[in-house]
C-alpha cells in the first residue's frame, strides 16, 4: 500500500478544486480529495477483500428483502443490525482485519473535513463497510446507528457519481439535501449530524473513470468506530 496512506501528520492539503462545503452541522463534503493513484490502490484493495475470507454479497434483511448494493466488510462483519467478528450469515469465516493504513487514511480524512488535528489524531476507526453499486442499485434512507460510538463516519467514493441524499436526525422525510458525490470525493458526518438519515436514490452510470481500475459502478467505503471491545 502506498506510504501516503500511512502519514501521521494531518495538514489540510487534500482539498478538491471546489474546497469544502458544510452540508449540515458536522457534515462536510470535500470534492476530489482522493488522488488518482489513491483511488486505484483502494479499488485494488477492495477487489481483494471482495474475494474473501468473507466474500462480497447482497445482504438479506430480517423481513426477507435483499439489498441491491453488494457489501463486503473489514474489521467487523455487519449484518442487520449488529456487528460480529464471524460472518454466520455468509460462510462462518472471520472477516479480514482492519489495516493500520486505513486508520491513517481515516485520520487524514477527518483532518481534511474538520480542520481539527487533535480530533483526527484520536480517531481510530475499526471497521469499514464497502458497498458496490451497479447502475441500478440504490440505498434507502437509514441511520448508521449499530455502532456503540458516536465518532464520525468517514465516507469515500470511487467510480460513478451518485446522488447522496443527506437528511435530518428525526425521520426519513424532508428536509434533506441532495449532494452529487463523484469519484474521489470525501464526505464526513459526525457531531450533530452523526445520526442523520441518509441514502442513495440513484447512481449515474458511465460517469466514472476506468483508469481507477473500476470500469463500471461505484464503490463507497465508510469507515466507522464500532465502540465494541476488541
Amino acid at each position: 500500500m502506498n506510504p501516503r496512506f500511512e502519514e501521521t501528520q494531518f495538514p489540510i492539503f487534500e482539498q478538491g478544486p471546489a474546497g469544502r462545503t458544510e452540508i449540515a452541522p458536522g457534515a462536510v463534503h470535500v470534492p476530489g480529495w482522493l488522488g488518482p493513484e489513491e483511488r486505484r490502490e483502494l479499488v485494488a484493495a477492495c477487489r481483494g477483500w471482495a474475494t474473501g475470507p468473507v466474500p462480497i454479497r447482497r445482504t438479506r434483511l430480517p423481513r426477507g428483502g435483499v439489498m441491491s448494493v453488494r457489501t463486503v466488510c473489514v474489521g467487523w462483519h455487519w449484518q442487520p443490525y449488529r456487528y460480529t467478528r464471524v460472518a454466520e450469515d455468509v460462510n462462518g469465516a472471520a472477516v479480514a482485519a482492519f489495516p493500520d493504513w486505513m486508520v491513517a487514511l481515516g485520520r487524514r480524512a477527518l483532518a481534511a473535513a474538520y480542520g481539527d488535528e487533535a480530533a483526527a489524531a484520536d480517531y481510530t476507526p475499526d471497521t469499514a463497510l464497502i458497498n458496490f453499486y451497479d447502475g441500478e442499485a440504490t440505498l434507502g434512507m437509514h441511520q448508521d446507528k449499530d455502532e456503540r460510538s458516536a465518532a464520525p463516519v468517514v465516507s469515500l467514493s470511487i467510480g460513478d457519481t451518485c446522488v447522496f441524499r443527506f437528511g435530518n436526525t428525526e425521520n426519513r422525510n424532508r428536509p434533506w439535501t441532495d449532494v452529487e458525490l463523484a469519484s474521489g470525493d470525501l464526505f464526513v458526518f459526525g457531531g450533530p449530524s452523526r445520526f442523520a438519515y441518509h441514502g442513495v436514490p440513484r447512481v449515474r452510470p458511465g460517469t466514472g473513470d476506468p483508469a481507477t481500475g473500476l470500469a463500471t459502478g461505484r464503490l463507497n467505503i465508510t469507515m466507522r468506530v464500532t465502540g465494541l471491545p476488541g
